[in-house]
């Protein structure tokens, strides 16, 4: 049985310049090219002691394992990125061999050329929204007898009804500022907002949006955010990026991981 396995980064387009040449993959790996059915596929040969099924499952556990093989994968799909449209393929996507890529490129011609046409002439920018909650006012309410324990209570329950009040105008806001970049954009999707270790910001995220832009746009876009910024809130804006958002088969093909049995 093969110890080795074809791992995948991203498809282009037939036409244009073979950008493989030079470029270092996963684990050092150098990249190549896979050209079939009108079609390019990206890919590198790994071991399956690392990336056969049962090594991977140990090996997604080790967060400094999947930060460099994250970076060495998105490294290669932005030097792709910048010569064609590209469509990202998932992280430690690993088939059995290069037969079965070009199986995947004859299977799914169609829907990789509708991906590659959405994505033609347009980047995939990233919008985080932050709020400060910590400083809600809580809700003024009298406190009319009872002594100190209903003062309290009166006081805790209107605190509380502060703080839901501050999640109610966070939400109301994130929707607004996400709808008025969506109507900018070709297409728009809604991540799930880090929490603060992850953001390693103190403030709530309350939006964390992707957003398409004409290539064309894009300034129009960067100052649309900054517009949006103000009354509490702060906005942080990333990219332009390979459309990692926009770029999903609408049935995403499961690749036949090796085993390294």
């Amino acid at each position: 049985m093969n110890d080795t396995g074809t791992y995948l980064y991203a498809v282009t387009r037939g036409a244009g310049r073979n950008r493989a040449e030079g470029l270092a993959g996963v684990g050092g790996t150098p990249v190549r090219a896979i050209t079939h059915a009108g079609l390019v596929a990206y890919v590198s040969t790994v071991p399956l002691d690392q990336f056969g099924s049962q090594p991977l499952q140990r090996s997604m556990e080790d967060l400094d394992w999947l930060g460099d093989t994250a970076r060495a994968h998105h490294a290669v799909v932005e030097a792709v990125a910048e010569g064609s449209p590209t469509a990202p393929v998932r992280l430690v996507t690993v088939y059995t061999d290069d037969d079965q890529v070009r199986n995947l490129l004859s299977r799914r011609r169609d829907d990789f050329v509708e991906v590659l046409s959405r994505i033609t002439d347009r980047q995939e920018w990233g919008v985080k929204v932050y709020m400060d909650l910590a400083g809600a006012p809580p809700v003024e309410e009298r406190a009319e007898g009872g002594g100190p324990g209903a003062a309290y209570l009166k006081r805790r329950q209107a605190s509380l009804r502060g703080r839901e009040e501050a999640w109610r105008q966070a939400a109301s806001r994130a929707e607004q500022i996400h709808d008025v970049l969506s109507s900018f954009a070709t297409a728009s999707h809604r991540h799930r907002a880090q929490d603060p270790e992850l953001s390693g910001r103190k403030e709530l995220m309350i939006l964390n949006g992707a957003y398409l832009v004409d290539l064309s746009r894009a300034e129009e876009f960067a100052r649309l955010a900054e517009d949006l910024r103000g009354e509490g809130v702060d906005i942080e804006l990333t990219g332009p990026w390979a459309p990692y958002s926009f770029a999903e088969l609408a049935e995403p093909d499961e690749p036949g991981v090796a085993d390294d049995d």
